[in-house]
């Protein structure tokens, strides 16, 4: 098994008066040709947004955007007459496609905000832009969060990959299986846990290839995200 280790405090930065995020990879002016991206995930950003701020109008294309709100809620405007408001226990997934403008904000006049943007490559560009948000049905051991075909609780996606979280309590194990060519990034959401003999707390992530099987060990009462991805050269 082959585990590359993330570690927090290693990530990009960007710090801006109301803005304090950390780039798991690439992302704007932070460029790192080592943690450019795994498989088809291009971008987990750990964002903290101040009271009433957030990112005004702004293209993407060809994206599928994830948020899961850590803290606060998110007030969400696109191009296609959309707008939302996603808090803790919701899911949301932007489909850029072939170009949608948006905005996101802190729906917030005094808290702040805590989310995780989250890119991935679709597959196939040009596709017709979205916007859907679930409430998240929590099931053990995984809950999944987000995939191709959708179910209840989970939003659709146009990749070949599926977002899964893992809330163990203190002492308990989680088992992924992974298929035969897939491989897996995760992520720490809160908590601590040990993959492979290797401690992870709150904002690292670690990547796994050529394993079908991983145990997830809790050593607090933790909450994690795995990327189930495929192969890519």
């Amino acid at each position: 098994m082959s585990i590359t280790i993330r570690r927090s405090l290693e990530r990009g930065r960007t710090s801006w008066e109301w803005l304090e995020s950390r780039h798991t990879f690439s992302f704007g002016e932070y460029f790192d040709p080592a943690h450019h991206r795994f498989s088809i995930l291009r971008v987990i950003n750990d964002d903290v947004i101040g009271p009433g701020a957030g990112f005004d109008m702004h293209p993407h294309r060809d994206m599928e955007i994830l948020t899961y709100v850590l803290d606060g809620a998110v007030a969400h405007r696109d191009s296609t007459n959309v707008e939302g408001v996603t808090g803790v226990g919701e899911i949301q997934r932007m489909t850029a496609g072939s170009g949608i403008m948006h905005s996101e904000h802190n729906a917030s006049t005094t808290d702040s905000l805590h989310l995780l943007q989250i890119w991935i490559m679709p597959g196939r560009k040009g596709l017709k832009p979205g916007y859907e948000r679930r409430a998240i049905s929590w099931a053990k051991p995984w809950t999944v969060l987000a995939a191709p075909s959708g179910a209840p609780g989970t939003v659709s996606i146009a990749a070949d990959a599926r977002l899964l979280a893992g809330r163990p309590r203190c002492g308990e194990e989680l088992t992924l299986e992974l298929e035969s060519g897939r491989v897996a990034w995760i992520h720490v959401v809160h908590g601590s846990v040990h993959i492979g003999g290797n401690g992870l707390v709150a904002g690292d992530g670690a990547g796994i290839i050529g394993e079908d099987s991983i145990t997830i060990r809790a050593d607090a009462d933790s909450e994690i995200l795995v990327f189930d991805l495929p192969v890519v050269e």
